[in-house]
């Protein structure tokens, strides 16, 4: 396997949020493709978590994106060629309790390290990572497109679509010439995957109640949403990341990836695949009246399977099983198995043909 045809091998690559769920996964895998990475976030919350259990060997940078003046700093030492900007306060419910918090990390964060790669010099690309939750939930029984109206009901949705109205200005105003900083924005559906201990979040509570050998309380059995393991979205990321480097600047915009028709499941259906896989799961309906959360949210990503050729790899049958298997590792004998996912992964996708997995 030669995935992204060694495109990543000896790049400088700055991700933020490296020390979160997702942006932990992004550097294993720029790890194991051979990228020097720099990673600019806060420090990890809690233990365990996922950044501390991998261990990886990076430049690592404790830093607040809301420093204006510190992350410019950084990125003027580093000179990366390319930015995957994951770092973002990204819980609904906690964006309710602390809604300053979560517009100035997601706006002006976002703000921030744009105004920092514009100044730099040398920064040839950046991938800014949003939310499927930044559209204008209209209830839908279709998926959304990247044409269609942004916008959002709880701090944290709204404020990811103000992310995208900076991304889009900067690439209006600044980023606009042909050798100009390359600006994609990627919007993904909800990952799962092993590694994830994020409060009010449906497997990381889960599997907190069956450490504490309870039943967890269940806010939304019935809401649908697209659900994918986090490896699908950050392959999109990578390819998107190859694209805006390797062609013209028409991928310069604004992407969907998220899962095919089956991965749009309700929660209940999601709790009867995990305890499929995992039987000491237990779940119970909450009671007391919940914060206001879209009921209905899927994605129409034909823009990225036409024009990237990227699609899934893991249905959502073997994406919650492989999270699962995760969690039982570790609950049963401490193993971290990211590493050994991502191989398996990777070894899915050659098998079925992906592009970017055989050297596309």
């Amino acid at each position: 396997m030669n995935p992204f045809a060694d495109f990543y091998r000896g790049k400088r690559v700055l991700v933020t949020g490296h020390t979160g769920f997702k942006g932990s996964w992004l550097v294993l895998w720029l790890k194991e493709l051979g990228a020097t990475v720099t990673g600019v976030s806060l420090s990890p919350e809690g233990a365990p978590n996922h950044w501390d259990l991998l261990g990886l060997d990076i430049d690592d940078r404790c830093i607040d994106i809301r420093d204006a003046g510190t992350l410019a700093d950084v990125v003027r030492e580093t000179q990366p060629e390319i930015v995957f900007h994951l770092a973002a306060q990204s819980l609904v419910r906690r964006s309710y309790r602390t809604p300053l918090d979560t517009w100035s990390t997601n706006v002006m964060g976002t703000a921030n390290l744009l105004e920092a790669c514009r100044l730099a010099g040398g920064v040839r690309a950046v991938i800014a990572v949003t939310t499927d939750k930044c559209y204008e939930n209209q209830e839908w029984p279709w998926g959304y497109r990247e044409i269609d109206r942004l916008g959002g009901h709880d701090p944290y949705s709204a404020s990811k679509a103000g992310a995208e109205l900076v991304a889009a200005s900067y690439r209006s105003a600044f980023f606009n010439a042909p050798e100009a900083i390359r600006l994609a924005t990627a919007r993904a559906g909800n990952v799962i995957g092993g590694g994830d201990w994020s409060e009010d979040r449906l497997i990381p509570d889960l599997v907190r109640a069956v450490e504490e050998v309870r039943p967890l309380e269940i806010r939304s059995p019935n809401a649908t949403r697209p659900w994918q393991h986090v490896l699908e979205s950050l392959s999109g990321y990578l390819l998107l990341g190859q694209r805006l480097l390797q062609e013209n600047s028409g991928f310069s915009t604004a992407w969907n990836f998220g899962p095919d028709g089956e991965g749009n499941r309700t929660v209940a259906d999601v709790l009867a695949i995990l305890a499929r896989h995992w039987p000491a799961l237990r779940w119970q309906l909450a009671e007391t009246p919940q914060l206001h959360e879209a009921s209905l949210l899927q994605l129409d990503c034909a823009k990225a399977r036409s024009h990237l050729k990227w699609r899934p790899v893991w249905g959502i049958e073997e994406a919650l099983a492989r999270t699962a298997e995760w969690y039982r590792a570790w609950s049963e004998n401490g193993e971290v198995s990211s590493r050994k996912q991502l191989l398996a992964y990777l070894e899915t996708a050659r098998k079925g043909g992906h592009g970017w997995a055989v050297g596309g």
